[in-house]
């Protein structure tokens, strides 16, 4: 499996595929991410989107275990996880969890190191339409007021390093908007990490 997930260089804080030798794309250099750092272990792509949709649609959190290892195996992963306090999954709407049954970010990250999740500091507190409908100009607009911190959690996140979990980035708008909310909240290091990354 890990021979099929060979790293490629990505940018620094969005893990979007740059050259070989670049730290940044121009657009995190034009505007950057509240993100201190972002990792990303697969492209999201044949064979991985087939085997991503399965863990996240088709009731298979059994393939968390594998994606684990696999995020372990990727450059810098395992300093972020080492260093971070805690690894605060994308929480789910209450609607998308009853029809899924699960949060598939949160049995990763279970998968990762269950000692250091904290699934109940970061909620969604609005549920928008699923990112993967909507045009690129509607993303960031669509999930800016999604995420709160729950006020009685709140400080247990005062100076902390957070890893911020997901499966899936595309624009990359859900975990800058939770990264806002986790910043504004008094994180002190935020670490986005992401199964696959679209291109």
């Amino acid at each position: 499996m890990h021979a099929f997930a060979q790293p490629v260089p990505r940018c620094a804080t969005c893990a979007i595929e740059v050259p070989s030798g670049v730290r940044q794309c121009g657009a995190c250099i034009q505007a950057p991410p509240p993100l201190d750092a972002c990792l990303a272990a697969l492209p999201y792509a044949y064979p991985w989107s087939m085997l991503v949709a399965d863990f996240k649609f088709h009731q298979q959190p059994g393939w968390a275990h594998s994606f684990a290892l696999l995020l372990r195996a990727t450059p810098w992963v395992e300093p972020a996880l080492e260093a971070a306090d805690w690894i605060i999954p994308m929480p789910l709407s209450r609607a998308r969890l009853r029809e899924r049954g699960y949060n598939q970010a949160l049995v990763l990250a279970k998968a990762l190191d269950a000692r250091k999740v904290a699934h109940r500091l970061l909620l969604r507190i609005h549920d928008t339409p699923p990112q993967r409908t909507l045009p690129r100009s509607e993303r960031l607009r669509n999930v800016e007021h999604a995420f709160a911190v729950d006020p009685l959690q709140r400080q247990h996140l005062t100076g902390k390093r957070v890893v911020l979990l997901d499966d899936v980035m595309t624009s990359g708008a859900s975990l800058c908007a939770a990264a806002n909310t986790l910043r504004a909240a008094g994180a002190a290091h935020i670490t986005g990490l992401v199964l696959a990354r679209t291109a």
